[in-house]
C-alpha cells in the first residue's frame, strides 16, 4: 500500500506560485510532514547552495506557526541544509495542502555555520506591513524565532 499524499500549493500574493504533489510522512494535527522531489524547473543556484534534480525536501509545515521548514538532501541523501519559508499558518484542505508565502526566508547549513536572513527586501516592497501589520509583525517574530533556534544550536528539535 503506497503512502497517502497530498498536493502541495505554495501561494504569494493571491496567486499560486507553484504546485506539487507530495508523500505524506506523517501528520499529527498540528504537524505535517511530506516529502518530494525537487519541483522546481532546472538547476536553482543561490550562491549558498544549489537545489537541482535528484534533490529530496522533507518538509515541515505546522498549522499553528508562521513558518514551513524543508529539510534539502542530494539525490546521495547528503544534507544541504535547511531552507524555511516564513508563511502563514498551513491549511490543509482535502488532498492540498495550502501555504502563503510572506516573502522572508532563512537558510541553515548543514553543519550549522551558516545561517542567512533572505528576502528581507521583498518583503518590504510586498507592502505586508501596510496591509496587514500583524500579519507582517508574526512573520517577523518567526524569522527571528527561526534564526534564534538555529544559532543557538535548538535548530533540529524542531524537527523531532
Amino acid at each position: 500500500m503506497s503512502a497517502p499524499s497530498v498536493e502541495v500549493r505554495l501561494v504569494k500574493a493571491g496567486t499560486t506560485k507553484i504546485r506539487y504533489p507530495a508523500e505524506v510522512v506523517a501528520d499529527d494535527g498540528t504537524r505535517l510532514t511530506v516529502r518530494a522531489p525537487w519541483a522546481g524547473d532546472g538547476v536553482r543556484d543561490f550562491g549558498f547552495v544549489r537545489f537541482e534534480a535528484g534533490d529530496v525536501f522533507t518538509e515541515y509545515y505546522w498549522r499553528d506557526r508562521w513558518y514551513a521548514v524543508k529539510e534539502v538532501r542530494s539525490g546521495d541523501g547528503t544534507l544541504k541544509g535547511w531552507y524555511c519559508d516564513i508563511t502563514r499558518p498551513a491549511v490543509l484542505d482535502g488532498g492540498e495542502l495550502v501555504v502563503e508565502d510572506l516573502d522572508l526566508d532563512l537558510w541553515v547549513s548543514a553543519d550549522g555555520t551558516s545561517v542567512l536572513r533572505l528576502d528581507e527586501d521583498e518583503f518590504e516592497a510586498s507592502g505586508l506591513a501596510a496591509r496587514d501589520p500583524e500579519a507582517a509583525d508574526r512573520a517577523l517574530r518567526a524569522l527571528d524565532e527561526l534564526e534564534l533556534l538555529a544559532r543557538e544550536g535548538g535548530f533540529t528539535a524542531l524537527l523531532t
